[in-house]
């Protein structure tokens, strides 16, 4: 019988300009007028030892693209600015409320 409380996290596998892949663990969903923004984190085989120095990537939603995909943030002003909302949101308490358009968003952990 499966766990009803085990968790699936939502993964990404991301490719960098160089051609190699990692896997990313979704975090975050931020929605602001209409552009969707992810945080992701590397994927961990420990979520709760994430060293000091990881990192988190933003992306957001191509809107240009009828697939979806996620691209790069290229304006370093609303890249900082959207890290810092996502810091905000993160830090602040692990039960916040995403913006999410979905009734039954399952995208916040």
């Amino acid at each position: 019988m499966p766990d009803l409380n085990e968790f699936e996290p939502d993964l990404f596998t991301l490719e960098d300009e160089e051609g190699n892949e990692q896997t990313f663990e979704l975090v975050d969903v931020y929605k602001e007028d209409d552009t969707v923004y992810y945080a992701l984190i590397p994927q961990q085989s420990n979520p709760e030892n994430l060293e000091e120095d990881d990192y988190f990537v933003i992306l957001k939603k191509d809107e240009n693209d009828l697939d979806g995909y996620l691209v790069s943030i290229d304006d370093e002003a609303e890249l900082d600015r959207i890290a810092d909302i996502f810091m905000e949101r993160i830090m602040a308490d692990d039960d916040f409320d995403c913006d999410c358009d979905h009734d039954d968003c399952d995208c916040c952990h």
